[in-house]
């Protein structure tokens, strides 16, 4: 669901603090992801027995897959320090080595976003993976010096939605990579029977698949959805998360049978209705919706690709023939579907 039509701003950091309440802590607790979790697994108790840290991980995925829930538990795991930030956050390589140069022997460095951190950072990152070290350079211009600093042995774990952006020499530093998938319903299902007991929230089997079914095989969706409709339900129900109550609230929130939710249709309705079905350049859908490209291409475009309502083509963005069904809408007879072009990568 996306997040600006459940949350309101003044609200956003609870429901951090709940998301973060509902995290498990260990590899037995995770649902899902299981050949992720038993690779992992073997790294991290491999690693221990040697006595030395792990290879730096890699984890990719689209948002809300559970990358930053394993980034902890790894360090649960490891019984090390975790220490989180992001490559938006590292603008000039001084800011890589100020985070580099304190941490501890041992300690977990998470970086999420990794495909965007500077180029600069990037390339000092190079040699701390490989060599547990940084080369500050002192002054400006002919006179500068690179003054290697030894920094402690660490395991990077970094987490990126778009691994295609990692350079060639950075994904090569990672000595595991796990690739996050989408999850099956029935363990959507386990996940919110687990978060609706932490919440004490008692929730039907009929509510958990129907609550699963528009998560978008995503459990941060299901999660988020969880807590809406518990909220319907205590305040217009009796408490309990029936399936009445989980339709009602999911009606409500405007996500459809299929998880759809507000961007979604809108994307869908502009490209019908303004521009024929397609194909439409990535920017102009962005603008004609009102939100960044992004956004779209990050939030809105993988779920509906998959689903079979979006193509994405070397002209531009294209409608499938299920997007006009879906929609309730005719065609024209010069419509040029997605199946018929063949898809980019």
């Amino acid at each position: 669901m996306h997040e600006r039509d459940a949350v309101s701003p003044e609200a956003e950091g609870d429901e951090r603090r709940i998301e973060g309440a509902l995290r498990p802590r260990g590899l037995d607790e995770f649902v899902g992801q299981e050949r992720v979790r038993e690779q992992l697994s073997l790294v991290l108790h491999s690693a221990q027995r040697r006595g030395r840290a792990p290879d730096h991980i890699l984890m990719s995925g689209g948002p809300g897959l559970g990358k930053t829930t394993l980034a902890m538990i790894i360090a649960g795991e490891l019984g090390a320090p975790l220490r989180i930030t992001s490559g938006p956050a590292i603008e000039r390589s001084g800011d890589l080595a100020a985070v580099l140069s304190t941490l501890q022997e041992g300690e977990v460095l998470f970086l999420d976003e990794i495909h965007r951190m500077a180029r600069p950072a990037e390339e000092m990152l190079y040699v701390a993976m490989e060599d547990f070290r940084v080369d500050v350079v002192v002054g400006k211009g002919p006179g500068a010096t690179a003054i290697p600093l030894d920094i402690a042995p660490f395991t990077l774990v970094g987490a990126t939605t778009r691994a295609g952006m990692l350079p060639a020499p950075l994904r090569d530093r990672f000595g595991f990579t796990a690739h996050m998938d989408f999850y099956t319903p029935e363990e959507l299902e386990l996940i919110l029977h687990r978060s609706a007991g932490l919440l004490g929230a008692p929730l039907d089997e009929d509510a958990a698949r129907e609550i699963a079914g528009r998560s978008r095989g995503t459990p941060r969706i299901a999660n988020r959805l969880l807590r809406r409709v518990r909220d319907y339900a205590e305040v217009r129900g009796d408490g309990t998360l029936s399936l009445d109550t989980a339709m009602a609230a999911l009606e409500l929130y405007e996500v459809d049978a299929l998880g759809m939710d507000r961007l979604d249709r809108a994307i869908l309705d502009v490209l019908l209705r303004r521009f024929r079905g397609g194909p439409v350049g990535l920017s102009t859908l962005a603008v004609s919706v009102g939100e960044e490209a992004e956004t779209v291409e990050v939030v809105a475009e993988p779920f509906l690709v998959r689903s079979g309502f979006l193509a994405r083509t070397p002209r531009g963005r294209v409608a499938t023939p299920q997007a006009w069904t879906h929609m309730g809408m005719t065609p024209p007879p010069d419509a040029a579907f997605g199946a018929a072009i063949p898809s980019q990568p």
